[in-house]
This record gives C-alpha cells, structure tokens and sequence, in this order.
C-alpha cells in the first residue's frame, strides 16, 4: 500500500509499536533453557493485551502467533517444545494486524555467548539491512536495495538466501513489490513516495539454498549452516525511509 492520510500514518505507527514492542520482550526473554513455546505463549498474551493479532495465523492459519526460528532455520519456524540453549542463533519475526493495518518486523539474536562466526554473521544481515535503508528514496530502483543487501553479504564471505525476499504491505501481509536482497535484473519496479514496505536481508553461513520441513512451514538451509534474518517496515519518503517497525 502507499499512505493516503494522515489517518494512514496513524494505523502504521500503531501497529508497527506494537510490532516492536512484541520484539523487544522475544529479545529480553530469549535465555538458555526457555522453549520457543514458552516464547510465543508470552508474545500472544502481549499482542492480546495491546489490542492486535497475529497476521500469519489470521492470512494463512500459522499454528502460532509469532514465527520463531532456530540456527540451521531460516525462516517461519513453529514454536513448541524446542528449549533454547547457550550459543543458539535465534531469529524472532513478527508480523501483526490492528485496526486493518499489517507491520512485519524480524530480528536474529544470540542466546547467551555463541561463535565468533554466528556473531559475524548477525553483525552482517544487520549491517547489510543498514546499507539498504541508505538508498531508500522516491524514484529509486528496487533493485538498488538487493544491490546493497548482496554487495555487504558477499564481502563479509556470506551469501544471501534465494529465494525469500521482502516485500510491500500495509493491508496484508504480502503486497506488491517484490524487494529481492539481490539485484534482479528482471525487476522493473521504483520506489515511490508513501510506499510501505519491508526491507528484510536473509543470510545463510553456507547453502544458499533452502529444503522445507515435515510441518509445511520451516525452511532451514539445505546444509544445515547458520542464518540469520533481520527485517524493518518501513515508508519511503523524500526525506529518506521512515520506520515504523524495528
């Protein structure tokens, strides 16, 4: 969607707080020895509580509120049973629904100390999403974010998972554009002022390639590497990309 009023900026705002705030407990809870359920149990009663609603399980019926994904798991990891343990790479992605606006905001964390190539990795995707938010303006091609996404990865040594990109929305959870984090030469699309959207770098330590679980839902790498996935919504203005959550 693109904002249309003020009424607009206010719905996104709302949302997107929450989003964030929904991540910001994940983060301050995520120790050794808690269980992703325990994870997602917390987050649900604070999306209850402010008034919001998962947006996975309400579009496509996600089992949970929250997606949560564990080391070799790239991306929509089911919470349960799993417990949590020192050096785990944890990656959190919450996409909410209030007042019928939608904000989708990710974030990859480290559970107590890990190694020095997980750190490097985290550093990266983030590092990576920076350096895409500094191209964001009116008239720019969607293309430059993935040129900035893919140029960060490769020089640090890692790769960008394929297939699995971000995205316009606002409305739902998935809108047009397609916002590839690497440069493709198909894409024809401009940003364009008040466009919402998110910008969201995956990466993997290895296999860029990614295999689905059992359950429908996990997409891990093929080769059992470590990844990492960080994500903002976000406006794009002239004055550059306003965010809205983080």
């Amino acid at each position: 969607m693109s904002i249309e009023s003020e009424l607009d900026w206010v719905g996104l705002r709302e949302v997107g707080r929450i989003t964030s705030r929904v991540l910001d407990l994940l983060v301050g809870l995520a120790r050794p020895g808690i269980t992703t359920g325990d994870l997602d149990a917390a987050a649900g009663d604070l999306v209850r509580t402010e008034g919001a609603q998962s947006a996975p399980a309400l579009e496509y019926g996600f089992p949970r509120t929250v997606l949560i994904s564990v080391n070799d798991e790239v991306v929509h990891g089911i919470p349960g049973a799993r417990v949590l343990r020192e050096g785990d790479v944890v990656s959190f992605d919450v996409t909410l629904t209030k007042g019928g606006y939608v904000a989708d905001a990710a974030r990859t964390v480290m559970v107590g100390a890990g190694t020095r190539e997980a750190v490097r990795l985290i550093t990266c995707a983030t590092t990576s999403l920076e350096a895409a938010l500094r191209v964001v303006r009116p008239g720019v091609p969607v293309n430059a974010i993935g040129r900035a996404v893919s140029g960060v990865v490769r020089q640090q040594g890692f790769g960008v998972v394929q297939g699995l990109v971000g995205h316009g929305v606002g409305r739902s959870i998935h809108e047009a554009p397609r916002v590839p984090n690497e440069c493709d030469r198909w894409q024809r699309d401009v940003l364009t002022n008040g466009l919402v959207l998110t910008i969201e770098p995956m990466i993997s330590a290895g296999a860029t390639r990614v295999v689905m679980d059992p359950d429908g839902w996990t997409l891990r790498t093929r080769d059992g590497s470590l990844s990492a996935h960080v994500e903002h919504t976000l406006v794009v203005t002239h004055a550059g990309p306003v965010i809205l959550a983080a």
